[in-house]
């Protein structure tokens, strides 16, 4: 029995150096070297201060800034219970939260008459989705841009210019990222205080 007992031994503790000491540090350099914005979250400074990452959503309440999607993780945009409602299309609570955030919609944006894009009233997977559909943010602008007191067109631009389109031409949708397009009305068009 001993003959297999540390055998056994040394290879544990071989691959543990190997498979949990080298190759962790291995890659974590690989990535800090190549991808460091993204290995540390792709995180958002601003004036030296962190107030983000790109990659997850942030509750923005203020008639001055879009909105993203609604989020069922924890009190809304909480990472450490990122989830869904996982409530089914005929449960009556789903219905009723959807029903309410489409009345508080058409009650903040008195002047969208369109449909509600979809985006704005269902919460993603994880509950932390930072991105809005281009006709989600457009159905948002004279809201914005009465809060702001500027023109319409000028918050239309500033949208088009912060609307990624789909990967490589052909992945996912085009997308707006919430808060990289409020951080940019804050330096370009100042709120009124």
């Amino acid at each position: 029995m001993l003959e297999q007992f540390w055998p056994a031994v040394r290879i544990t503790l071989v691959l543990t150096v190997l498979t949990g000491l080298l190759y962790p540090a291995l890659v974590t350099g690989i990535a800090q070297a190549i991808f460091h914005k993204q290995a540390n979250g792709s995180l958002i400074e601003v004036n030296g201060k962190i107030v983000g990452s790109e990659l997850i959503g942030q509750k923005f309440s203020k008639p001055e800034y879009f909105q993203g999607r609604p989020s069922a993780a924890g009190d809304g945009y909480d990472a450490a219970n990122s989830g869904a409602s996982n409530f089914g299309p005929t449960n009556q609570k789903l219905v009723d939260r959807i029903k309410a955030d489409a009345e508080k919609f058409r009650k903040e944006n008195p002047d969208f008459s369109g449909p509600i894009p979809a985006d704005l009233l269902t919460a993603s997977a994880s509950g932390l989705d930072p991105d809005l559909s281009p006709a989600s943010a457009a159905a948002q602008i004279s809201r914005v841009a009465k809060a702001r007191g500027i023109a319409p067109a000028q918050i239309e631009q500033l949208v088009q210019r912060f609307t990624e389109p789909r990967q490589l031409g052909f992945l996912g949708e085009p997308r707006v990222n919430v808060l990289k397009l409020n951080l940019a009305l804050d330096s370009t068009y100042p709120a009124k205080r």
